[in-house]
């Protein structure tokens, strides 16, 4: 393993992009330590302490403790993602016949899509700007402390423009890490703020077990069970469904070509980190617009079903996690182009006739091992909710933050080692056993 990390830094593209991408997150958590003025800091930490299991502390997280600071990057990358989500379904749903037309002009088309989002985020920044300075300034916080002093119009002009800056450079960061660095940029992002808070987390389950508030055997039990849920995601994240397939022997000029037996592989969690992203994302948006409304009894009971742990929130929750699970899938695997250019190169799936068949065929499997992989998602994302709400169990890292930590670590890692690969050096996960039979689903 010793050797495959000195092998890195002897790619010299590879270095490059590497070095590249470590500098932009380092000044991403740099920009999310700045905060903005006129905010006292103790009043802000008293109130996130005390909302620390909560949809705020939840958001928090994602941010990567800026949102808590009230610093320039509180808003993070969320309305950009929940821009792209508006746009996705525009394109899913066929809404807007503009959006179909340049979603099929190829490359132009998706620059102009992009640049279309871009403006998107530029509104909802602004929304949700206002919507948490709003939320910020005026929530009652403990010790009877004041947050911002006698807030005024100006107060909240600057910092909204503020925050709307912030997130229009964490995106442009986000997106020189995809174009320069390696990795999805967006993702590292939020990975590189839950990753922030692990010695905290650890520090706090520390000081748990010496004041004996956990017990040994509490400990234990826990770490197992971590350890044991990090395998069991890293398992699943890695499962691929095997189709197989046939090619028909064929003359080409002189040579007989095809006959060979291979198989398509199919993800069994295709979309499960961005499946939880765009959940999230969806579900910070009440809490936004119930900020200019807090003053209304109906918004006030809103809220308060509209908490971490709740039947209501949990459940809208799993539906949403099933939900985007399906409509990445459908966005992203196109069953009938799958069929159409295995028929085109004389392939054909041993019992199944070539063309609608074949595509009806395949749809059918990737819906069953999408609510499969859905359902075990769903399962990782709200269990530690429910175990922290009922048993008040000490989980600082949600099964959210564990899926989003594991799956981009996996896809960074997959990239670094195509890199590798395509220069000949030994990859990290040797002979394919990561990626070969010991964790497929045949």
């Amino acid at each position: 393993m010793l050797r495959t990390f000195t092998d890195i830094f002897k790619v010299p593209e590879l270095k490059r992009k590497i070095l590249f991408t470590l500098g932009i997150i380092a000044a991403y958590r740099l920009g999310a330590a700045v905060p903005i003025s006129g905010v006292n800091p103790e009043a802000l930490k008293a109130l996130f302490d005390a909302h620390k299991n909560s949809l705020l502390g939840f958001m928090d997280m994602f941010s990567g403790g800026a949102m808590s600071k009230l610093s320039v990057f509180s808003l993070g990358i969320m309305p950009y993602i929940n821009a792209s989500i508006i746009m996705s379904l525009l394109q899913g749903m066929h809404v807007i016949p503009f959006i179909d037309r340049l979603a099929k002009e190829g490359e132009s088309g998706r620059k102009k899509i992009s640049q279309i989002t871009r403006y998107a985020t530029v509104v909802l920044s602004i929304v949700q700007g206002f919507g948490l300075t709003i939320a910020i300034s005026k929530m009652p916080v403990p010790g009877n402390m004041t947050i911002v002093e006698n807030p005024t119009m100006g107060f909240y002009i600057l910092t909204v423009i503020t925050l709307v800056t912030g997130t229009m450079l964490v995106m442009w960061l986000g997106e020189q890490i995809t174009q320069f660095g390696i990795g999805n940029g967006i993702s590292l992002m939020i990975f590189a703020g839950i990753v922030d808070r692990l010695p905290g987390a650890i520090k706090d389950f520390y000081n748990l077990f010496r004041m004996q508030e956990i017990s040994l055997i509490t400990s234990v039990l826990l770490l197992f069970l971590v350890l044991l849920v990090t395998g069991v995601v890293i398992w699943v994240e890695t499962a691929q469904r095997k189709i197989p397939v046939q090619y028909a022997k064929r003359i080409v000029g002189r040579k007989m070509v095809g006959g060979a037996s291979t198989f398509l592989p199919l993800k069994v969690d295709q979309a499960g980190v961005i499946a939880v992203i765009f959940a999230i994302s969806v579900l910070s948006a009440p809490l936004t617009l119930m900020q200019f409304l807090q003053n209304y009894p109906l918004a006030q009971n809103i809220m308060s079903f509209w908490q971490r742990g709740s039947w209501l929130y949990e459940l809208i929750y799993a539906l949403l996690i099933v939900f985007f699970c399906y409509f990445y899938n459908s966005i992203i695997i196109n069953p009938n182009d799958m069929a159409e250019n295995m028929k085109k190169w004389g392939g054909f799936i041993p019992g199944i006739r070539p063309g609608e068949a074949t595509a009806k065929h395949i749809q059918k499997i990737i819906e069953r091992i999408t609510l499969g992989g859905a359902l075990f998602v769903v399962a990782i994302a709200i269990m530690p909710d429910l175990l922290r709400s009922m048993f008040n169990a000490p989980f600082f890292f949600g099964g959210t933050a564990l899926l989003i930590v594991v799956g981009v670590s996996l896809d960074t890692i997959g990239q670094i080692e195509s890199q590798m690969i395509m220069r000949h050096y030994e990859g990290f996960m040797k002979n394919g056993r990561i990626k070969g039979r010991w964790f497929n689903i045949k």
